[in-house]
């Protein structure tokens, strides 16, 4: 056999051998995730599959409550998992549980809430505490998650303000749905929401952020479900997601990453 024709076969032997060892390593990796990476999520996914060779399923719901596609609620009835991405106290939950592997539990973003009326509607002052609470009075009808965000605002926000009796015949919890599409559909004049999860909806305009003296910032975390299959394939999707590439992707879509991850 000639020289090249030598090389040329061995080098489609090595393309071949590379091409069988990538693709009985590539994995399925089932992913559970609560709404506020959601945006930056579909965003990044497809280039982590194509990097790897990964492919990535996805669950979405709430990091907790009792709906039925709430995150606890899922893992509870046997659905699969290898990843979880929720806010980080409900990690921790799951931790305790004995439902997430606690070591491998990295922080990926602080998320901010926001203000949302309809599209065209008047936008309300927002620029301090009593700007909101004249906003919050004033407005018919609000509403705000089910998630993170709205058990603070329902439990620790209207109370801080002193409102919270007034806020009880018109303000509602939004269960399982983006609030955003509430004030869309004109079902409520004010939505309370993290941004990251308001911004993906059409039909809204975002008023800004909560004032400092009024704001909590939720953090998102990722873990390992103690069931998984693909630990380590799931660890490299964590991995890429905390990553210097995903960040401008996070930031494009309301959030602010951390640094690296923090793992606790």
């Amino acid at each position: 056999m000639r020289p090249f024709a030598t090389f040329r076969a061995l080098a489609l032997a090595l393309a071949a051998t590379l091409f069988l060892t990538a693709s009985a390593s590539a994995a399925e990796i089932h992913v559970m995730i609560s709404g506020g990476l959601t945006a930056a999520y579909k965003a990044l996914v497809p280039e982590f599959e194509r990097r790897t060779g990964h492919k990535v399923s996805t669950a979405y719901g709430p990091s907790m409550g009792t709906t039925v596609n709430a995150i606890p609620v899922r893992l509870e009835r046997g659905e699969p998992a290898d990843v979880l991405i929720m806010v980080g106290y409900a990690l921790n939950d799951l931790a305790a549980q004995g439902k997430v592997i606690a070591d491998s539990r990295v922080e990926l973003v602080k998320s901010p809430i926001g203000i949302a009326v309809k599209s065209g509607a008047p936008k309300p002052d927002i620029s301090s505490a009593d700007a909101v609470k004249r906003a919050l009075l004033a407005a018919k009808s609000i509403a705000y998650s089910d998630s993170a965000s709205g058990v603070y605002v329902s439990t620790d926000m209207f109370q801080k303000l002193g409102i919270a009796e007034a806020m009880k015949d018109k303000a509602r919890k939004i269960p399982a749905t983006p609030v955003g599409e509430i004030v869309a559909k004109g079902e409520a004049e004010i939505g309370l929401q993290q941004i990251s999860e308001l911004k993906p909806v059409a039909g809204i305009d975002i008023v800004g952020p909560l004032p400092d003296e009024l704001q909590k910032i939720t953090v998102f975390a990722a873990g390992i479900a103690s069931a998984s299959k693909e630990p380590d394939a799931g660890r490299a999707l964590i991995h890429f997601l905390a990553s210097p590439d995903a960040r401008a992707e996070l930031i494009k879509s309301g959030l602010d990453p951390i640094p690296s991850g923090t793992t606790h």
